[in-house]
């Protein structure tokens, strides 16, 4: 089983903390096209003839290309590809985009799952954030949404922004319920250098982000989890009723994916690519026939510490049984630098390495300190 991941790198405006390949300026958006629809067919062999069981089409901000070409893109895959007549369709939207019209179009080519950027329904984050919509256009695309029979909704939202309380961060989860959808991907808002939000921090126009509200929040975010019943099956993502994202959940269980398009990665276990992050040069490489990629080739160690980074953010964790069949070279070195973790951070059993509700908050560094050095 295989996924195909979409990027398309057009947004309306710039997000404040945003720092994901993007551009405002929709001029080569034809040309974009045009190198989509020819990379779908270049990179047939990367899958192997795989399945695909998952199609994403993420940004940027997917939902600003017309239904007409989001069609294109879906009959090319098909066409070259073998996909399952099951497959997941996750389309990617602001609410200000998600026009009835739209929703309409949406829902009859296919796409049958959306994931909606929501990111708080507090105005005064929206403003912070520097967010194109309001309030009222959150609330009405996922009403709209529902109404249309996109009942596979995910919504995200972020939390530690220095205009959240806990009161309002509640709400926000408050809200989720509410509005019934059964999919949130929950991020913490991190500064990354160069974006706007890294500018205005350091200039002293707005507040610092703050980490001890962030750790409050997400535990706020697991306490609301175990309360509702929902599953938190990996650090960012959670769900009600089994309803995990097919497409994410590949990633996270080490499957095959294809990405196409500026700045998109791909793996296959043996080796991972990226795209050029740049869209001119992506279209002119894709047109004269150029590779417009990067590749590296994972030696054993690389597949190893893939293999604890990915699985650890899971709830389903790490599976020794299969660490030590896909890598018994490495398993002394696991077991010793396990002893090294904080105890309350993980749940060791004779199956399976899982983190605690407080050591997912640090499951990057617990990976990292697992890892064999290169």
């Amino acid at each position: 089983m295989a996924g195909i991941y979409i990027h398309v790198p057009f947004c309306k405006q710039a997000c404040n903390y945003c720092n994901f390949y993007f551009s405002t300026s929709s001029y080569f958006l034809k040309d974009y096209l045009d190198a989509i629809l020819h990379e779908i067919s270049l990179q047939v062999d990367y899958v192997k003839q795989e399945k695909i069981e998952s199609i994403y089409f993420g940004g940027g901000t997917p939902s600003i290309l017309s239904s007409q070409s989001i069609l294109k893109i879906l009959d090319a895959i098909i066409q070259n590809y073998d996909v399952n007549s099951s497959v997941e369709i996750t389309l990617e939207g602001n609410p200000d985009d998600l026009s009835s019209d739209k929703l309409k179009d949406l829902k009859s080519i296919g796409v049958n799952r959306l994931s909606i950027g929501t990111q708080s329904f507090q105005e005064i984050d929206l403003v912070f954030m520097k967010r194109a919509h309001n309030l009222d256009q959150a609330i009405n695309s996922i009403e709209k949404a529902q109404q249309f029979g996109f009942q596979n909704l995910s919504l995200d939202l972020i939390y530690g922004v220095p205009t959240q309380t806990e009161k309002s961060w509640l709400a926000n989860l408050s809200m989720v319920k509410k509005l019934g959808v059964n999919h949130l991907s929950s991020y913490a808002l991190t500064v990354e250098e160069g974006t706007p939000l890294y500018h205005q921090i350091r200039k002293g126009k707005v507040g610092n982000v703050d980490d001890n509200l962030a750790a409050k929040h997400f535990k706020l975010l697991q306490n609301w989890s175990d309360k509702e019943n929902w599953q938190h099956y990996e650090i960012s993502n959670l769900c009600k009723d089994g309803n995990y994202s097919r497409h994410n959940t590949s990633y996270w269980q080490g499957r095959t994916y294809l990405g196409l398009g500026p700045a998109a990665h791909s793996f296959n276990g043996f080796s991972r690519q990226w795209n050029v992050s740049n869209l001119k040069k992506y279209i002119e490489g894709i047109s004269k026939g150029i590779e417009t990629y990067t590749k590296e080739e994972l030696s054993r160690k690389d597949q190893f510490n893939e293999f604890l980074m990915t699985g650890i953010r899971t709830q389903w964790g790490i599976s020794k049984a299969a660490l030590i069949e896909q890598f018994p070279e490495f398993y002394s070195n696991f077991e010793k630098y396990l002893k090294q973790v904080n105890p309350a951070w993980i749940d060791n059993s004779p199956e399976n390495l899982t983190l605690s509700n407080e050591g997912r908050f640090y499951a990057d560094g617990i990976a990292s300190s697992l890892f064999i050095e290169s």
